[in-house]
This record gives structure tokens, C-alpha cells and sequence, in this order.
């Protein structure tokens, strides 16, 4: 705890304090959780948006489109989205960025749904720009994503000081807004981008990150907000701390709350539900549902509702990110739709594609959210 003193004209001597944000207990991270109702959503771009950049820049913004893809999220009972975000939008234009973000958030609202936003991403292309973005590479799983920072960022430790005022800054716009559900600081940190990028990637990838990630959860930390912070774990062995490795550890450290993904099958995310359970905080899946993998809303979401954890599949409307091919299409080439889709809920004009999965999804939010 900081003390300040300050010595008044008038012999007066006023004392504040300023009391550090420090990591969440569990006994204050359950606190919050059991204010939340059971939180079911979808990692959300709008269908019109290749990716991040897409989604927020001023000319490519589409209030009306999101307003739309929102509602057709609240119908089935869809409560909380994941939301990416990207420094360079930061570096382009904070006030206008954050304007946006505000409109946003307020759609969101008005659907009744709060947003998980992930600052920071290790998926995808690692030469983000800005301005027009390509269009889709036919047939192939998110052609346009991008990461961030991207690779010239991460390389470059001049940049680590922009990259520390887009956290400080942006978290502090929004620290106590209620619209927010939390700040998910890192997406998939260690992900070296498989078949799609991995040439082209950053050999020392993980040792770079390691310590900046570290330095961003007390740059989050120190802007004090009032939403729980988190860095997903996404693979490895999680079973024993002994054989984890120290990304995943640090990850788990030092996060208010837990979150994973899991495209695998149902014993699968019961696996690791058990193993993460020993830590004794909130736990949000927030990546799952990948059909052709055996991940699917049908055998995910009656696990999720036993155990109450927050549920985020990847993908709600089908469009430009093309998630509805399977993270193989960059070497399977397809030159149709697929017969089962990989990720997504809705195709482009709202109707869903397997109504017998939105029926399922309004069917347990309603049993759980209407108590």
C-alpha cells in the first residue's frame, strides 16, 4: 500500500491511500464468479471483418451488422462474447479505437451480453498492417487473422513501450465499466502457428513473449481494474504443476481467473475441468466446439452447466474468417462448402446452421439464467 501525505496551506494534513491491485484470491475471484449468471457465448467477430484490424478501423466498422449479429446471439440465450482487439489499432488512432470499443459496448448491452476482450494474440499471420485488408484465400480457415504484436513488435524491444501504453491506457479507459466481463491479456501465447505461418514466425517465439507477457499482467494490473484478468492455457499437460511448463504455470499465477481451451472430446474437457479444479478459482473455457474433432455444443455444454463453467465456442456468424473450414483446409484443399461445418452457429443471413444446436443452447441458458 502506497501512503501519500500532503501538507495544506492551512495547516491541514490530508492522507490517501492508494492500495496496489494484486492478483485475485480465490476467496474474491469466487466473489465475482457468483455474481455472474453462467456465462455462454461465442468468440465473436462480425461476419463483414477477415479480422481484428477489419472489425474496428474506422472505414470497415459496422455498427449495424454487429447490432444485428448480436441479437441473433441473445435469441438463443447467449450471454457473454470474446472479443479480439490489436495494438496497432491503439497506434493508429486510441480516441477514435476507443470510441468505437464504446459503441460496441453499448449494442452489447443493449443484447444483454458483456465482453471478454483479448488485448494481445500468438495466432495467425505475423505481419499485421493496417488499412484495407486482403480478401479471403477461397475455401481456407482464417486467411486474414493476424497477430498481435506482430512479429516486427515482438522482435523489436524499442516497441515494448508502445505496446505497455496500449495496456495501461486501454485498461484504464474501461476499468470500471460493468459492460466488460474481464481482460483476457494473451491469447494462445506459445502457439507457433502450425502448417499456415510457422516458416515465416519468430524462432525464439516463447522466450520472447515469457517475460513480456509477465510484464503486461503487472502493466494490466497497476491500471487497477475492477474486471478479472486471464491468459488462456491452450495445450500441454496440465495434470501435476511438476511437469507443466512455465508459460502455463505463469499463466495460471498470475490470472484473477482461469481460462482454457479444449477442441478435443467431452473426456477430455472433464479431464482437464479436474485437474484445474485444484486451484480453486472460476474456470472459463474460452475456446471449444470444433465438430469434425468431436468438440461439439451437444456433448460441451452439459459439462459446462454441471460445473458452471463459462463456455465461449469459437465462431458465431459464418463470413469472411471462413471458420467453417477446419484448421486443415490450409493443406486439404476444399472447393465447396464442407458437409459438417468446423466452427460457427449462423450462416450469413441468420438462420442457424443446425437448428437442433440452437435449440439445445436456448434450452440449457434458459434452464440455468431464468432460476
Amino acid at each position: 500500500m502506497k501512503l501519500y501525505i500532503t501538507l495544506m496551506f492551512a495547516g491541514l494534513t490530508l492522507i490517501s491511500c492508494d492500495k496496489k491491485r494484486e492478483i485475485w484470491t480465490s476467496e474474491q475471484a469466487n466473489e465475482w464468479y457468483a455474481k455472474q449468471p453462467w456465462l455462454v457465448g461465442a468468440n465473436y467477430i462480425p461476419s463483414t471483418a477477415i479480422n481484428q484490424l477489419e472489425m474496428w478501423q474506422a472505414e470497415s466498422f459496422d455498427p449495424k451488422r454487429i447490432h444485428q449479429e448480436l441479437g441473433w446471439a441473445e435469441n438463443i440465450g447467449m450471454n457473454t462474447m470474446r472479443v479480439y482487439l490489436h495494438d496497432l489499432l491503439h497506434k493508429q488512432d486510441a480516441k477514435g479505437f476507443y470510441k468505437r470499443m464504446n459503441i460496441f459496448l453499448g449494442i452489447a448491452e443493449k443484447h444483454h451480453i458483456k465482453i471478454l476482450f483479448v488485448l494481445f494474440d500468438s495466432c495467425w499471420n505475423p505481419f499485421p498492417v493496417l488499412g484495407k485488408q486482403k480478401p479471403p484465400r477461397p475455401f481456407a480457415h482464417n486467411s486474414g487473422w493476424v497477430q498481435s504484436p506482430g512479429r516486427e513488435a515482438l522482435e523489436d524491444s524499442a516497441q515494448y513501450a508502445r505496446l505497455e501504453k496500449y495496456v495501461r491506457e486501454t485498461i484504464s479507459e474501461f476499468k470500471n465499466d460493468e459492460r466488460i466481463l474481464g481482460w483476457d491479456l494473451w491469447n494462445e501465447p506459445d502457439n507457433m502457428t502450425g502448417q499456415a505461418f510457422g516458416a515465416v514466425e519468430t524462432k525464439d517465439k516463447v522466450k520472447l513473449i515469457f517475460p513480456l507477457l509477465k510484464k503486461i499482467f503487472i502493466w494490466a494490473r497497476e491500471s487497477n481494474p475492477s474486471q478479472p484478468l486471464t491468459s488462456g492455457l491452450w495445450i500441454g499437460d496440465w495434470s501435476d504443476p511438476k511437469k507443466m511448463l512455465p508459460m502455463h504455470k505463469m499463466q495460471i499465477e498470475q490470472s484473477d481467473v482461469i481460462s482454457f481451451h479444449n477442441y478435443d472430446k467431452p473426456k477430455d474437457l472433464l479431464k482437464v475441468i479436474k485437474q484445474l479444479q485444484r486451484y480453486r478459482k472460476p474456470l472459463l473455457c474460452t475456446e471449444y466446439m470444433a465438430r469434425t474433432n468431436g468438440s461439439t455444443f451437444e456433448g460441451f455444454l452439459p459439462i459446462g452447466q454441471k460445473y458452471k463453467i463459462a463456455m465461449f465456442n469459437w465462431g458465431l456468424v459464418d463470413g469472411k474468417t471462413q471458420t467453417k473450414y477446419d484448421w486443415y483446409s490450409w493443406i486439404n484443399k476444399y472447393d465447396s462448402e464442407p458437409k459438417v461445418w468446423f466452427h460457427d452457429v449462423f450462416r450469413n443471413n441468420g438462420v442457424p446452421y443446425n437448428k437442433t444446436e440452437t435449440d439445445l443452447i436456448k434450452k440449457l441458458t434458459s434452464e440455468v439464467n431464468n432460476k
